[in-house]
Formats: structure tokens, sequence, C-alpha cells
């Protein structure tokens, strides 16, 4: 019979308040606590504890504190030159993948664990269950986006500020809402314009 610690990584519903749980969990939350503490200029301290705290993280990539994670990072893996806006919340109950150069705007959430609808599986118990959220690369989120567990979003994609992931994205499109639903391709109208009529830089478009 598998372990509530062990649950976390199936799918199975678990209590998460288990003592073996716990135990782990406070001491990743002592480091996320100390990153969290530190100050603007201590860029080198931050590089160091994120490498402590993260399951896995690649070179340049910036998170700006404060930093919410329910395990402090353990079960997170970021490649490269990922980026991190203020409040990033990550519920890393199980894992969480991100791809390179994703980019994240403020209080931006990804939320691996649920709870069953059924009432009094949370009410006596405190049920719990948690699923995998893979984001790709080069994707940028919006401010207050939130990813439900078991998403996937596809390389490239752009998800509009404020919308509910509840259901995989594929890539190279912008999706948008509540829920969240694909609006269009990116296209070649992307390719000349940055904002609306504003074109982007020659200069910018001869570094490609």
């Amino acid at each position: 019979m598998s372990t509530m610690k062990e649950r976390m990584h199936t799918g199975e519903i678990y209590l998460p308040g288990d003592d073996e749980i716990l135990e782990v969990q406070f001491q990743w939350l002592d480091r996320l606590y100390d990153y969290n503490m530190t100050r603007p200029a201590e860029a080198a301290k931050r590089q160091s504890l994120l490498r402590e705290m993260f399951a896995e993280i690649g070179e340049n990539c910036y998170i700006e504190p404060p930093l919410h994670a329910n395990q402090g990072g353990a079960f997170v893996h970021f490649g490269k030159n990922v980026y991190a806006n203020f409040n990033l919340t990550l519920v890393d109950d199980t894992h969480i993948y991100v791809g390179d150069y994703t980019m994240f705007g403020p209080n931006v959430t990804l939320a691996t664990a649920g709870h069953p609808v059924l009432p009094e599986l949370r009410m006596a118990y405190g049920y719990q269950y948690n699923m995998p959220v893979h984001i790709g690369k080069n994707c940028w989120l919006g401010a207050g986006a939130v990813v439900l567990p078991g998403v996937t979003i596809g390389d490239n994609t752009v998800i509009g500020a404020g919308s509910i992931v509840t259901k995989d994205i594929p890539p190279n499109v912008v999706a948008v809402g509540n829920p969240c639903k694909v609006l269009r391709e990116i296209d070649e109208h992307d390719k000349e314009y940055y904002y609306k009529d504003r074109k982007i830089p020659k200069d910018l478009l001869s570094q490609k």
C-alpha cells in the first residue's frame, strides 16, 4: 500500500497534513523564506538558493520575490532564461515543468493541487489530489493568469492576463478568457507589429 507521500505524485487522493509530508515541507519552506528575505543586490545569493530549492533550474533564470510555493520549489523544473515577475505562486505539490525562455507576469499561479468535489472528503478529512503542469518553451503568461492541475501549454503560446486555463492549450497561439480558449494563431501580423499599429523596428528583426 502506497504512503501519503508517494500518493502526491500518482494522482491518488491523499492527506496533505500527513506527518511524513510536513516534516520535509517545513524544511523546504524555510529555504523559501530565506529567498524571499534576500535584498535586491544579492543576485548571487538568490541564484544559489534557487539551485538548492528547485528540482531543476537552468541558467539565467530570474524570479522576483516574493515567490510562493507549497513545497518551496522542490518539485519545480525550470529550463534556462525563465523570467517571473512578483508573486509567482507555484502550488507544487507534484511536478511543474517550465521550458526555456518562458515569461510570467505578476501574480501568475500554476496549481497542481485539487480537492474532491464531494463535500465530506474535504470537510472531514481534507483530502487532496495532484496532477502535473507542463508549460512549453518561450511562452508568455500575462498578469494574473491561473493554470489548473493537469494542464499542458504548448511552445510559444501567449496566455492573456487574467485567464483561467482549465484545459490544454496548443503551441503557437494566443489564448484568453475564463475558461481560457484559443483566440487566434500567432501569424504574419505578429512578425510586423508588436502592439496594435506599432511596428517592430527593422533593426530588431535583422537580429533574428
